[in-house]
């Protein structure tokens, strides 16, 4: 089943991201962890793409075995950063092999050893071009795309990425998913700005669940989410007991979500770090809401 025609539906859903083993020896844990949160019925689920398609066979095994076994509607990531366009169409050949509808394009990080590298030689250079190549193919995907909504790291200002953001919705992005947030306020406004600007598919907001205070600076570091004082109090209090700080992350993150569901938002992605128990205890949360 395609995303878009989930996203189009009126019930609150929730749905999980997941991530791939990095090794062949991690493969039958991280698997377990998968199933054992698609074992919950989520919406769906996604599945990332390791630093330059290292563990992308995984990406696919991962998100075929969620959506055969366990009916579960998957996305699989496809990054391009470090790609040729050979590489990019041969990873959407097995994409359909594998029986998936839905990619979530992105660009990726940039491996530290191509900081310096001359960007202009590269196939791809940003995200808005695998969009432009995944509706070129003819494959009949639908495509997922990020946002920030605390403006994208390299971006100089708000304008600026806003105007990015509609070039890569109108090459193609059926639906965008957000990077994660702590202040939902910041997403209000966020919504609002980009609506203004005539950007208007569905957009997914991506929810972190902290469990522990390591997370926090690395948060930052990929992000650079905005910290409330309400959530750092949190962590200053409970951080350096590891039950007591997971109780309390998981309980921040359901007070976003539900934030976010009486504020008229029906669809929410939780990035699940492969912890099944997070991702029960959430969905425990919220059961009754989501008529679970």
């Amino acid at each position: 089943m395609k995303i878009i025609d989930l996203l189009r539906e009126e019930k609150m859903s929730l749905s999980f991201e997941v991530f791939p083993p990095k090794t062949e020896s991690g493969y039958d844990s991280v698997k377990h962890a998968t199933e054992e949160i698609a074992k919950l019925g989520p919406s769906f689920m996604s599945v990332t793409y390791g630093a330059g398609g290292g563990t992308s066979k995984y990406t696919l095994d991962i998100a075929k075995n969620i959506k055969e076994r366990y009916g579960v509607p998957s996305i699989a990531h496809l990054t391009c950063v470090s790609s040729t366009k050979d590489t990019v169409h041969r990873r959407i050949e097995d994409i359909m092999a594998a029986g998936i509808e839905n990619v979530m394009a992105l660009r990726g990080d940039i491996p530290a050893d191509m900081a310096d590298a001359d960007r202009s030689l590269w196939d791809y250079e940003h995200a808005v071009e695998l969009v432009r190549e995944l509706k070129a193919s003819g494959a009949e995907l639908c495509i997922g795309g990020a946002c920030y909504p605390e403006i994208h790291p390299e971006s100089p200002d708000r304008r600026e990425d806003i105007k990015y953001l509609k070039e890569k919705v109108d090459a193609g992005c059926d639906f965008l998913t957000t990077q994660m947030f702590f202040d939902n306020n910041l997403l209000y406004s966020f919504l609002y700005k980009i609506r203004e600007a005539g950007i208007t598919v569905p957009v997914i907001p991506g929810i972190m669940p902290i469990t522990n205070a390591n997370q926090v600076e690395r948060a930052m570091k990929l992000s650079g989410s905005f910290m409330p004082q309400r959530f750092k109090s949190l962590v200053d209090k409970f951080g350096h007991d590891s039950a007591a700080m997971k109780q309390a992350g998981i309980a921040y993150a359901t007070d976003q979500i539900i934030d976010l569901y009486a504020n008229g938002i029906t669809h929410v992605h939780v990035y699940s770090m492969n912890k099944p128990e997070v991702a029960q205890r959430i969905m425990y949360n919220l059961s009754d809401i989501l008529g679970k």
